[in-house]
C-alpha cells in the first residue's frame, strides 16, 4: 500500500462540516469560499479536478454581452461585476482583451444599434474596461486584412477578459488555494453512497478510483457541485429539486495561429451565434458550436468539425482553406443548462439557443443539501458566496465574516513579496512573474527546489517554458495521478502541441520520470497507446499510481 493509499484509508472516521462533490469550477470556488470562512471542507472528484466541463470552455471571462439581446440585464450586471472582480483579484491570470466584431450586411441588427448596445454594456459593466469603438469596413481592412469584408457593414470593438493560462489551470489554482486554507481535496475519489444518521449527519462512503480502497466519513452538509452529473448525484441523495439540467455541446478546434494580433476575432456564424477566433499562445482557438445532446460524454463529430471549418473559411482570407488536417487539438464540452423540472423543456426543442445560461442554487435545509445548477467560470465568485450563505443559514458557525473577494485582494499583494524573494534566489523577473501567475502562493515552494536541484532551471518544454523545478513541484504538490493530468490540466501542452507531437517530445519522458519515478514507462506507454489508438478520452481516468 503506497503513501497515497494510506492517506485515503486513514480518512475513515473523520468528521467534516461540508462535503463538496465535484472538482470543477463550482466545486473549486465553493471549497475555497467555505474553507476561507473556517469550515472543515472535504472535496472529492471521481476523475481529475476540472476534467470535464471546466476544461472545455472558451477560456473567456465575459459579462455576457449576447444576453443583452434577450434583455437579461440582471444576468449581464452580475456577470460584469464578477468579471471585474476576477480581473482585480487575479490580475495576472485574468486579463482584458479586445473583441473585434465584424457584422454582415444581412445581420439582424444595424451596426449603429449594436454599437449603442456595446456602450450600454460598457456602462452596465461600470466602465471597468476600455470603451467600445465603431469600426468601418476600412477600419477592419486596415487592421485585420485577414477578414473578408465584401459582405460587411463594418463592426464594433469592445472589451471583456480571458484566462491567460486556460480554464483548467485557473480552476486548479482555486483547488490549491482551498487546500492552503485547510480544505481536503481528493481527485480520483468517488462518493459511492450516502446515509442520513439519526443525529442528522451524513455518513458518506468514499472509494478510491485508483485502488478501490474504501473509507467512511461523516459530514453535516453536502454541496452537490457535480456539474452535468448533479442530477445523478441528486438521485442517489433522493433529493428532488425544482430544477434539472439539459445539455448543450460546445466544440472548439485548436489550429495554427491565424493572426498575430492579440484580440478575439468575433463573427456571427451561420446559425446566428457568436463565433470566435481566440488567441492561445502560438495557436488560435476557433468555435464554438451549440448543439443539444441527450447523453454524456459529448464527442466531436464530423458535422461539428465541418461547421467550424466552413464558418471560419467563409469569413477569413487564408492562403489555403483550413481543413481537418490543420487541427492540432479539439475541445468538446457541455454547458449544463438549467430548466424547471417537469416543464417540458427537457424534451422539447423550441428556443434552444435562447435558453438562459443563468445558474440556480437550491437548498434543502432540513437535510443539509445544496445543489448548484448551471454556472459559468465568470460567475464563480457569486456562486461561492451564495453557497456560503446557505451554509451559514444551516447554522454552521464561521471564523470570519470577511467576503472571499476581499480576502483574495489581500492575497494578491503577496506577488510583490514573491518577486523580491525570487530575485534573491537568482530567478530572473520574467520567469518569476510566470511562476507567480501559474502557481500563485505555491510558487514559494518552488524557490528551494530551484536552489536544491542542479538542473532546476532546465527548460523541458520551450513551447511553454516549463522547467525541471516546476515538474518537481507538481510531483510533490499538485496531485498528478495520470500523465494527462499534467499535459492537459496542470499545463496546456496538449492544446499547444497536440498529443501526437507531444508523444514524440523529449521533454515528456523526462517529465514522466519526475512525476512517476519507476512507473514512468508505464504511464508513457499508456498515454502513447491512447494517442495512437485515437482514444483521446479526457473523462476516462487512466489508473496509473503515483509514487509514494
Amino acid at each position: 500500500m503506497d503513501s497515497q493509499t494510506n492517506k485515503f484509508a486513514n480518512k475513515s472516521g473523520q468528521n467534516f462540516d461540508v462535503l463538496v462533490v465535484g472538482g470543477g469550477i463550482n466545486g473549486a470556488i465553493s471549497a475555497l469560499a467555505m474553507a476561507q470562512k473556517g469550515w472543515r471542507v472535504l472535496l472529492v472528484d471521481k476523475s481529475d479536478f476540472s476534467s470535464y466541463t471546466s476544461q472545455e470552455s472558451s477560456s473567456l471571462a465575459w459579462g455576457g454581452i449576447k444576453y443583452m439581446e434577450s434583455y437579461e440585464f440582471g444576468l449581464v450586471s452580475d456577470l460584469c461585476r464578477s468579471r471585474n472582480q476576477l480581473m482585480r483579484a487575479f490580475a495576472e491570470q485574468v486579463k482584458e482583451i479586445r473583441f473585434f466584431v465584424t457584422l454582415d450586411r444581412s445581420f439582424r441588427k444595424p451596426r449603429f444599434l449594436v454599437y449603442l448596445g456595446a456602450w450600454l454594456y460598457w456602462f452596465i459593466g461600470l466602465m471597468f474596461t476600455r470603451p467600445p469603438r465603431l469600426l468601418s469596413v476600412a477600419d477592419i481592412q486596415g487592421r485585420e486584412p485577414i477578414i473578408k469584408t465584401e459582405n460587411s457593414q463594418g463592426g464594433i470593438e469592445y472589451s471583456d477578459a480571458y484566462f491567460y493560462d486556460t480554464d483548467a489551470r485557473f480552476v486548479f489554482n482555486l483547488i490549491q488555494q482551498a487546500k492552503w486554507h485547510g480544505a481536503e481535496c481528493r481527485n480520483y475519489c468517488e462518493a459511492v453512497s450516502f446515509q442520513r444518521s439519526a443525529q442528522g449527519r451524513w455518513q458518506v462512503e468514499l472509494a478510491s478510483v485508483r485502488t478501490g480502497t474504501r473509507a467512511r466519513v461523516e459530514v453535516a452538509m453536502i454541496v452537490n457541485a457535480a456539474g452535468p452529473f448533479a442530477d445523478q448525484v441528486n438521485e442517489r441523495l433522493e433529493n428532488r429539486c425544482a430544477f434539472k439540467h439539459v445539455f448543450s455541446k460546445g466544440v472548439h478546434l485548436i489550429v495554427p495561429r491565424l493572426t498575430d494580433h492579440k484580440h478575439v476575432l468575433t463573427f456571427f456564424a451561420d446559425d446566428g451565434r457568436m463565433f470566435f477566433v481566440i488567441p492561445m499562445g502560438d495557436r488560435s482557438c476557433i468555435g464554438t458550436t451549440d448543439t443539444r445532446v441527450p447523453t454524456l460524454p459529448p464527442v466531436v463529430t464530423e458535422a461539428d468539425r465541418s461547421f467550424i471549418l466552413e464558418n471560419i473559411n467563409k469569413r477569413l482570407n487564408l492562403r489555403e482553406p483550413l481543413t481537418a488536417a490543420d487541427v492540432i487539438a479539439e475541445r468538446c464540452g457541455v454547458r449544463p443548462l438549467v430548466v424547471p423540472r417537469d416543464s417540458g423543456k427537457e424534451t422539447g426543442n423550441d428556443d434552444w439557443i435562447s435558453l438562459s445560461r443563468k445558474h440556480e442554487i437550491t437548498f434543502d435545509r432540513q437535510r443539509g443539501i445544496v445543489t448548484i445548477f448551471g454556472g459559468k467560470l465568470t460567475d464563480c465568485l457569486n456562486v461561492g458566496e451564495e453557497v456560503c450563505n446557505f451554509v451559514m443559514d444551516f447554522g454552521l458557525p464561521t471564523k470570519t465574516e470577511e467576503p472571499l473577494y476581499d480576502h483574495l485582494i489581500r492575497l494578491r499583494s503577496q506577488s510583490h513579496e514573491f518577486l523580491k524573494a525570487a530575485s534573491e534566489a537568482g530567478i530572473d523577473r520574467k520567469n518569476a512573474k510566470r511562476l507567480w501567475r501559474l502557481y500563485q502562493q505555491g510558487a514559494y515552494k518552488i524557490l528551494p527546489i530551484w536552489q536544491e536541484h542542479q538542473d532546476a532551471a532546465l527548460v523541458l518544454f520551450p513551447e511553454t517554458g516549463l522547467t525541471v523545478a516546476e515538474m518537481v513541484y507538481m510531483q510533490r504538490e499538485e496531485q498528478v495521478v495520470t500523465l494527462q493530468d499534467f499535459t492537459r490540466r496542470r499545463s496546456s501542452l496538449e492544446l499547444q502541441m497536440g498529443r501526437v507531437e507531444l508523444c514524440q517530445h523529449k521533454g515528456l519522458a523526462k517529465s514522466a520520470q519526475i512525476l512517476f519515478g519507476a512507473q514512468s514507462q508505464q504511464s508513457l506507454r499508456q498515454y502513447q497507446e491512447q494517442t495512437i489508438g485515437g482514444e483521446q478520452d479526457d473523462h476516462a481516468p487512466q489508473v496509473v499510481p503515483t509514487p509514494g
